[in-house]
């Protein structure tokens, strides 16, 4: 098995996630993760995630500024200390913790049984330290994975990364986050390796973030690789309180001590001069619905720049979004063309009708794209189902175009 294929566990099912995430919206991508990257933004996925899943390649990044899946609710909801404190950096940096270390520190870490395809990175080595192999308890081979890094205390990213996912983006049979008695945060999800289970592949994973912003994603499938392997067993091999404790045992976070301090990061995430507003994007959201309209689902969490809802209008489900940044005028160009119309206080507004991009029967996805003179921007998405990966259950979206504009162009947005 490549090494490369599992150089960070988490940075690739995150990458995933939001590259799903991105296809809810069409143009968006490549010049608004561009953009994103620029700009140094790391705000779902969403994510989620969605959770998981569903949100942080930043396509969220683009439409929304967030480093994750659009995340969902949660057994543990409060999130405001999540990553809030850093060790004290008077002390001694620990000496490194090798490759082959971590390799052991699994291997004791998990019940008896039988280890093979070990590989791992340590401490001081490049892009960061991982350890994976695959375990078998005499039920079936398994591959498990261990990925460490830091997240900035209190960021968006340390609340985000522990969020499970929204079902609306991400399918998955559980997902439960615990605060645990020193204050950290795990996030345990429960789902597939394909979100359209083309395959039936199990991939359960836990996202523990610390107070100090130690982060540990563990995963593992009930398969002996992630992908392009049989399966081998109905479940992988940890239940998820097994996922759990091994996610917070103390030798991970004792490695991410000893990793050495990034220079080049920032302390603190950039913001832009136009901040959202405080509110979360799916509450202002809500709010703007037309009467007669109501709301079944909206799980997509407090983030103020991403929510979705799903509307009843009695005629059927239908998926809407919306996406909400600040200082996005460098990309109005790629956003913007010729046939996008320009209102008297400067505003571009963009409409696009076109067929939805995950693959459900009959789907259709109706978009207003606003950007004001000053760089903010408001993406308001609609579908004529309830989620983009199932058939469409009504031959137009919930809300028109003008609805949808009139949304897009609220002020309560910047309130």
């Amino acid at each position: 098995m490549p090494v490369e294929q599992h150089s960070d566990p988490f940075e690739e099912r995150l990458s995933a996630g939001l590259r799903d995430t991105g296809a809810v919206f069409e143009t968006d991508r490549a010049a608004l993760v561009t953009a994103g990257a620029l700009k140094g933004r790391r705000r779902l996925l969403r994510r989620r995630a969605a959770v998981a899943g569903g949100a942080a390649s930043l396509a969220l990044v683009g439409l929304g500024g967030a480093l994750l899946l659009p995340g969902a609710g949660s057994a543990d909801r409060d999130e405001s200390s999540v990553g809030t404190s850093r060790p004290s950096a008077t002390a001694p940096a620990p000496s490194p913790v090798s490759g082959a270390e971590l390799i052991r520190t699994l291997e004791k870490l998990l019940p008896e049984g039988k280890f093979s395809q070990a590989e791992a990175r340590g401490t001081n080595e490049e892009p960061g330290p991982y350890v994976h192999l695959v375990y078998d308890d005499g039920k079936g081979a398994a591959a498990v994975g261990v990925s460490l890094g830091r997240v900035e205390p209190g960021s968006d990213e340390a609340r985000q990364v522990t969020q499970c996912p929204g079902k609306v983006y991400s399918h998955y049979d559980a997902c439960t986050r615990t605060r645990l008695p020193d204050g950290s945060l795990v996030m345990v999800l429960q789902g597939y390796e394909y979100p359209d289970r083309r395959v039936d592949t199990k991939w359960w994973n836990a996202e523990l973030v610390s107070p100090e912003g130690q982060h540990v994603s563990v995963s593992e499938w009930n398969a002996a690789a992630e992908k392009d392997a049989p399966i081998t067993r109905p479940e992988p091999p940890l239940s998820a309180s097994e996922l759990r404790k091994l996610a917070a045992a103390r030798p991970w976070r004792d490695a991410i001590d000893a990793m050495p301090e990034d220079t080049a990061k920032p302390s603190a995430e950039p913001t832009g001069s136009t901040p959202v507003s405080t509110a979360s994007a799916r509450t202002t959201l809500k709010s703007l619905l037309p009467k007669g309209i109501k709301a079944t689902s909206d799980d997509s969490g407090d983030d103020p720049g991403f929510g979705y809802l799903v509307l009843d209008d009695g005629k059927g489900k239908s998926l809407v979004q919306v996406n909400v940044q600040a200082d996005m005028s460098d990309v109005a160009g790629d956003l913007f063309g010729a046939d996008s119309e320009t209102l008297a206080d400067g505003t571009k507004v963009a409409v696009r009708k076109g067929p939805g991009e995950k693959g459900g029967s009959g789907v259709v996805m109706w978009t207003v794209d606003t950007l004001r003179s000053d760089g903010r921007r408001v993406v308001v998405s609609a579908f004529n189902p309830g989620a983009q990966d199932t058939a469409a259950t009504r031959g137009t979206p919930a809300l028109t175009i003008e609805q949808l504009r009139t949304i897009a162009l609220s002020p309560k947005w910047w309130s």
